[in-house]
């Protein structure tokens, strides 16, 4: 039987696709750690203890296995149609990345809740704030995501979200510190325009790459497809991490 519960998990797996992947929610985390002002960083190490920004990234992923977050299933990812807006949508029941976005800043800004909340609220912050920013967590009606568009990746079985989670950047066979460094900085004026947004309009980005996103031709995919979009990749995450080192400044500023 537990068997049976392993290969059913492991399948489970490879039909859905989470985050950036553990190395793209790290990248965001660490990038976030180095824009981050001195008082922020202060009460993040202090709330954190011995973890840091890259390595609690993925705990709203990790946590997916666990029933006591069951509530926090749909908060890694919206659904917007083509050429809509998040007000058009944001009675729908499901996807409610950037509401939990705005609340969760809300509530740590007030200064009102538990240690334990807020050291999971900063957790789910990170991670949410990397999700926004991978364009298929801002998905179109229909197709979960992209998780439904079946795909091969360098002749591998794989889906379209799997592709933008982990397989660009895992064929380029770098840790998350190594892709940081291929990530590169931004100059002050650009972190500044950057920071200067909130989750809605990051979500508009995210779905202006839709075209290029799927490009996907007879899905047959592989280095082609990595080299017309690995730099909207990159973008992506160092936006995520300057946004996030933002928000953290915001709060504890």
């Amino acid at each position: 039987m537990k068997h049976v519960l392993l290969v059913v998990f492991s399948c489970l797996l490879l039909t859905e696709s989470f985050g950036w992947g553990a190395n793209g929610h790290r990248a965001t985390g660490l990038i976030a750690e180095r824009y981050l002002k001195a008082k922020a960083k202060k009460r993040v190490n202090k709330l954190l203890g011995q973890e840091s920004l890259a390595m609690v990234s993925t705990w709203m992923d990790e946590i997916r296995s666990d029933s006591t977050y069951n509530y926090s299933a749909d908060w890694h990812w919206t659904t917007i149609p083509d050429g809509g807006k998040y007000e058009d949508v944001e009675s729908n029941p499901d996807g409610k990345v950037i509401m939990m976005i705005e609340k969760l800043k809300a509530e740590l800004k007030s200064g009102k809740l538990t240690p334990k909340q807020e050291v999971e609220y900063l957790k789910m912050l990170v991670h949410m704030v990397g999700d926004i920013h991978q364009p298929l967590h801002v998905g179109k009606p229909g197709d979960r995501g992209g998780n439904d568009v079946k795909v091969k990746w360098a002749g591998r079985d794989s889906n379209l979200h799997r592709v933008w989670d982990s397989d660009m950047i895992e064929d380029m066979q770098l840790s998350y510190t190594e892709l940081v460094g291929f990530i590169g900085t931004t100059d002050a004026a650009t972190v500044k325009i950057w920071q200067n947004s909130n989750a809605r309009q990051w979500a508009q980005e995210s779905m202006s790459l839709r075209p290029q996103v799927y490009n996907i031709g007879n899905g047959s995919l592989g280095y082609r497809y990595s080299y017309n979009n690995i730099a909207a990749v990159k973008l992506r995450i160092l936006q995520a991490g300057v946004r996030i080192a933002g928000l953290l400044n915001e709060i504890y500023g």
